[in-house]
Order: structure tokens, then sequence, then C-alpha cells
């Protein structure tokens, strides 16, 4: 089970408790569920209890109760516990269930992995001022509503740099509308699109102005064309691209992946691969919330993590055999976490307006 998967469940478990009459409250659009923080209790947990105590006008712990024994039953749940005020915590059964529809989801969505209708019914206006790091913003934030079933366009206080257009940023109209406006007014970069584009190229330079916070300075020096592991940028692409020469080998060995062999999940045998599965399995939510939250620095971060775990996971559990090392079942399982890592980075770049080279 997913985390939409989980999210889903527990919504339907709040419409069956509003059919049967055990819960009078309006069923929410969606429900939100996170992985569970450190010292916490299971694997994902999720407030909507809380949500939901005041409408139904009762105690949020009364709420949990009658959710808990809707979505306890469900398959691909384990254990469902109430902490706190009214959290419920749910801790997933059959994890290697998990782990290979994880692994299906991102080889059959490709590149829209993570990508839904959560925001759907939102049509935006994103208004930025004339200044390039408040446009490639801007430009990203779009991307990420759009990825999200949401509508809308990009508008500029003034007449766009035309040079904006390589750092593939478009603008839908310019001056002030008289309609409701989402502003995007990070802090500025203190370069022109021309500049950066001569020190930096278009790739170095979106990153530059999408890594940091809206509300942090941009670091926009020469470190960002560094080809070394010092620089995120450099280390996300160069996993991604080792993801790809990955496949490429296993071709000419013969061999194509294949998820959880024996029927099993990859972990119980090869530990490393844990911290990357659970990162695939959030990038969905964090996409969402990079959406939700009108920041695609939280996109950037996860995409760094993720080629953090490729490279722990690729230099623990090589996916290639050596020497005379045969290809087995584990190196087919390996191999379905790496390219699907692969996948994960190239889309998360997509969406920042970043190419994904094949080779590097």
């Amino acid at each position: 089970m997913t985390p939409a998967d989980l999210s889903r469940t527990v919504l339907h478990a709040v419409r069956r408790a509003v059919d049967e009459d055990a819960l009078r409250a309006p069923v929410p659009a969606r429900v939100r569920v996170e992985r569970t923080r450190p010292g916490g209790s299971g694997d994902y947990a999720c407030a909507v209890a809380l949500q939901l105590a005041g409408p139904a006008a009762l105690p949020a712990l009364e709420v949990a109760r009658i959710l808990r024994e809707r979505v306890a039953a469900e398959p691909g749940v384990g254990r469902v516990e109430i902490t706190g005020p009214g959290f419920l915590s749910f801790t997933l059964d059959a994890p290697a269930e998990s782990d290979r529809a994880v692994l299906a989801a991102v080889r059959e969505q490709g590149l829209a992995y993570g990508h839904g209708g959560a925001l759907g019914d939102e049509i935006h206006q994103l208004h930025h001022a004339r200044e390039v790091r408040a446009a490639v913003t801007a430009q990203a934030v779009f991307r990420l509503l759009v990825a999200q079933g949401a509508r809308g366009r990009t508008t500029c206080e003034q007449a766009p740099d035309p040079d904006w257009a390589r750092l593939g940023v478009t603008v839908d109209a310019y001056g002030t509308p008289p309609t409701p406006l989402t502003e995007i007014r990070p802090v500025p970069a203190g370069a022109t699109a021309g500049e950066l584009l001569e020190r930096l190229g278009p790739d170095a330079a979106r990153w530059g102005l999408l890594r940091a916070a809206g509300h942090d300075r941009v670091a926009l020096g020469p470190e960002l064309l560094v080809q070394g592991e010092a620089n995120p940028l450099f280390r996300v692409r160069y996993a991604h691209a080792r993801a790809r020469a990955l496949t490429r080998g296993a071709t000419a060995l013969g061999f194509t992946a294949e998820a959880a062999p024996y029927g099993e999940s990859p972990a119980p045998y090869d530990r490393a691969a844990r911290p990357l599965l659970d990162l695939l399995a959030d990038h969905p939510g964090v996409l969402l919330a990079g959406a939700r939250h009108r920041a695609p620095d939280r996109v950037a971060r996860q995409l760094e993590a993720v080629a953090h775990a490729f490279f722990d996971f690729h230099d623990s559990c090589p996916p290639l055999p050596a020497g005379d090392e045969k290809p087995s079942a584990a190196h087919r399982a390996r191999l379905a976490i790496a390219e699907a890592a692969g996948t994960v980075l190239a889309g998360g770049l997509s969406l920042l307006g970043i190419r994904a080279p094949e080779h590097l």
C-alpha cells in the first residue's frame, strides 16, 4: 500500500462512517497522511480525527475510535493506533506488497509518477515581479500545480525579460489583472537572466534559483558547475545517468529488472534498499506538498535525498554482477529499485525545468 493508497483508504473510512451515521460531519475532499516522525508510532500518521472533531461535535479521540475500526479492517493495514489527542497511526501490513506497489507504480507511470488530481478543483493565477528568480519560481510552482490537477496561468507585473525564454519561462500576461492573485516573491537573485545564462547555463541557473527556500538568498557561484559529488545538482544528475547505465549494462548481460523476487521485498537481504524505497514511496507526497506550499525547493531537496540513498544502495548492493558472477534474482530486484530511482530523479528534474542527461 502506497501513501496515496492509504490516504484513499482513510477517506473511504470517513465516507463509510458518515454514510452509516456513525459520524455527522462533512466528508473532506482529501485526507493527508505523512510518514511518522522519529520517535512516533507506526509507519504513517494522520490528523483527520482532529480535523473532523469540531464539525462532528465529538471529542477527537471518539472520532479516531470510529475511524480506527473501519480502517483496521482494510487490506494492507496491519495495525491502527490512536496517539496523542487523536492522531491515527498506521502500521502497514506486508511491506513487501507495499514495495512492489511502489515499484510497479513508478514503472507504469514513468516520469508522471507522483502526479495526481488532488488539486483538480483549484485555479491559480501566479503573479510575480519582473525579476529572474521570481519568474523561474513561478514557472516551477505552476508545473507542480498542474501536475496535481490544478489549472491557472502566470502573470508578471511588467513585460517579461526576453532572456527568460532561454530559462524555460513563459508569461501568459503582464500588468496586474483584476483577479485574485497568488503572489510569488522570493528574495531577489541579484542578477539578470542574461548574466546567469552566460555564467552558468540554463540548468545550473534554474537549480541555483530553485534550490533555496524562497525566504533565503540563493548561491549562484561557480560551484554549481563543479563536476563532483560536492555539487548537489551534479550528484542528482549523475545518479540518474548511473541508473540508466545500469539498465544498459544489464541488457548487455542479458537480464532485465524484476521487482521482489521469491515473492518478497529485496529489503530482507539488501537492507540498504530500505531508505531508498521509503523515499520513492514518499515522492508523491513531496510533490503534492511542493505544489500546496508553492515550494519547489522541497522537490530539489527530495531529489538530493533520493540521489544520496541511491548511491548508498548502489555501493552496498551492486545491481550488476561482477567478474564471473551470474545474474541472479537479487540483481534483478536491485536493478528494479535502481531503475525506479532513475525515473523519479528524471521526473523531479523535469518538473523543475532541468534536463536529466542519459550520460554524464
